[in-house]
């Protein structure tokens, strides 16, 4: 198992699908089967008809903002995604001792930050509403739409466009014209597209303070699927997830306590999915989550269970290249 723990740009390459499942993709080509290996527009008419494929020849960054918050890219920067949306107020830096840096400590920076990359999409993905994932959601949004620059965002259909419209509009947003599908996101089955990626809503088990289902998401980006967890326990129809959209990289909470599956059982949520690669997020950012040492447990964890499957460690700030 290769591990990639070094400094900013490191490159971590992982592995391809195990023979059994590239037998299956050869098998489906020569029976005249449509497989999405490449770009959005065919993956999306793909998972529209029901279909899966694994993607191939995949190269993003990777950056850990510390909590369950991470920043997703194509290394050229154009296309950017954001899983959650705490950022200047993300306190899952502090017992990593590593400061945060001016284009993540406040409003303005961030929007400075974005704006300096000239991205043609940000898509901001929002899992669910507990604040150490919609701490600055609104005011994220309003600054980049207030900056002139692309930025949608998605999320459950019925969070979308009922529970969280008193709040867009009293950020001086139009559902209708930053959420994706004219206001509605989408709902379980159901993707998402801006710029050239696109997204799938996944379930997760876990709640949410408006009571609309709390959600994960696959999303494709720069060749690749990544899964991304959210929050969520462990359950059995991770298994199938991993069969339908086959990701290449998970990107799982890992902090137990009182919220959500820890280090082993996200573990096994790697081994179910079927991944060639994972990194552990969403833990040591408030007190009664594990601390940093769940970075290791679960790569600890992942040997027993998966060793086939890469890990990498990050601390917040960290930025990494995952390559297929």
């Amino acid at each position: 198992m290769k591990e990639a723990d070094g400094t900013e740009g490191v490159r971590a390459e992982t592995r391809t699908a195990n023979p059994g499942r590239r037998t299956v993709l050869r098998g489906m080509l020569a029976l005249g089967g449509v497989l999405a290996l490449g770009g959005c527009a065919t993956t999306a008419q793909t998972w529209a008809s029901g279909g899966s494929a694994r993607l191939a020849g995949g190269r993003i960054s990777v950056r850990w903002l510390g909590g369950g918050v991470v920043e997703l890219a194509t290394p050229d920067y154009k296309q950017i995604a954001y899983c959650d949306a705490w950022i200047w107020n993300n306190a899952g830096w502090s017992r990593f001792s590593v400061p945060k840096p001016p284009e993540y400590a406040t409003k303005a920076g961030f929007v400075r930050y974005v704006a300096s990359k000239k991205p043609e999409a940000v898509f901001v993905l929002l899992t669910h509403d507990h604040g150490d994932h919609i701490g600055d959601y609104f005011e994220m949004l309003k600054g980049l739409v207030d900056a002139g620059l692309p930025v949608m965002t998605t999320g459950q259909s019925d969070l979308m466009r009922k529970g969280l419209v008193p709040d867009f509009k009293k950020a001086g947003l139009d559902p209708a014209k930053v959420v994706v599908n004219g206001g509605a996101g989408m709902n379980f089955g159901g993707f998402s597209k801006y710029g050239a990626m696109t997204a799938h809503l996944v379930p997760a088990v876990h709640s949410n303070l408006s009571g609309f289902p709390a959600a994960g998401f696959m999303l494709d980006i720069g060749g690749m699927r990544v899964y991304l967890s959210g929050d969520t326990d462990l359950f059995g129809d991770m298994k199938l997830l991993g069969e339908r959209y086959q990701p290449n990289l998970a990107i799982v909470c890992v902090g137990g306590g009182p919220f959500t599956m820890g280090p082993k059982s996200a573990a096994r949520a790697c081994k179910w999915m079927g991944v060639s690669h994972a990194i552990p997020v969403h833990y040591a950012h408030n007190p009664f989550v594990l601390g940093i040492e769940a970075g290791d447990e679960f790569r600890r964890a992942l040997a027993q269970i998966a060793p086939g499957i890469d890990v990498t460690v990050m601390k917040p700030g960290d930025t990494r290249i995952i390559a297929l």
